[in-house]
């Protein structure tokens, strides 16, 4: 019984720095490209190399080979095509489940806060707390139960980039594949098996704060408590 604890708690703890890795490096690739990512690029492909037993370490190893095969400004754009310049591929987590809503500065404040208990020190680089990459590095780098416990909460948000990226036919549809190959449970297969994973039928409503239309996509896909406290910006 003894020998078989001791493999059960080693493969758990593999199991857990195959996770962290596959993290750091989705945080990586999903972050703008730089010249600081082309340099640590082959540093990448060694780390997911090392995890060649984890499918989401090897499904990340085909966007890492394609960003180290492509100039720094070929990268440069095609991040902004599919990131900046359309909604459909929102890195921010809370945007898919809230929009543009006034209950969406609650949310940031709840991600805030899951940073400052664990100690996170977060250079937001002007982002906003729910920023996937940053949430990633979260996990992966500072608090993984509670970095995790945010990407499991917010899966749904990420089932929909994944399908929204899988749809464009992106390189950058494997990093998000990998993300959810991380969560339990197997990734639903279309937009109403994630509303059915949720526990939703269908669009709910949403409140605007004068910006751009309501996008179906967008959805509310779970109730956020107007009990719950608001940590103020710092």
């Amino acid at each position: 019984m003894i020998g078989l604890r001791t493999r059960r708690q080693r493969d758990e703890r593999r199991h857990g720095q195959d996770h962290r890795v596959v993290h750091l490096v989705a945080s990586r690739c999903f972050d703008y490209p730089n010249d600081a990512l082309v340099a640590a690029l082959p540093m990448l492909l060694d780390a997911l190399a090392e995890h060649a037993d984890s499918a989401a370490a090897v499904e990340l190893l085909s966007l890492v080979e394609h960003l180290r095969s492509q100039p720094l400004e070929t990268l440069q754009r095609a991040y902004v095509d599919t990131f900046d310049l359309s909604r459909k591929h929102a890195l921010y987590l809370s945007y898919w489940t809230d929009g543009d809503t006034r209950r969406r500065g609650e949310v940031l404040g709840r991600f805030k806060t899951a940073y400052r208990r664990s100690g996170f020190l977060v250079d937001t680089h002007g982002e906003l707390p729910d920023y996937l990459p940053m949430v990633l590095e979260f996990a992966a780098c500072a608090d993984a139960e509670a970095g995790t416990a945010l990407l499991q909460e917010y899966r749904a948000s990420i089932e929909l980039l994944r399908i929204a990226l899988q749809e464009k036919q992106s390189p950058y549809a494997a990093a998000a594949v990998a993300v959810c190959a991380t969560l339990p449970g197997e990734s639903p297969v279309d937009r109403a098996a994630v509303m059915a994973m949720v526990g939703m039928a269908g669009p709910q409503p949403s409140e605007s704060v004068g910006l751009e239309p309501y996008d179906p996509r967008l959805l509310p896909l779970q109730p956020v408590s107007s009990s719950a406290p608001v940590e103020a910006r710092s």
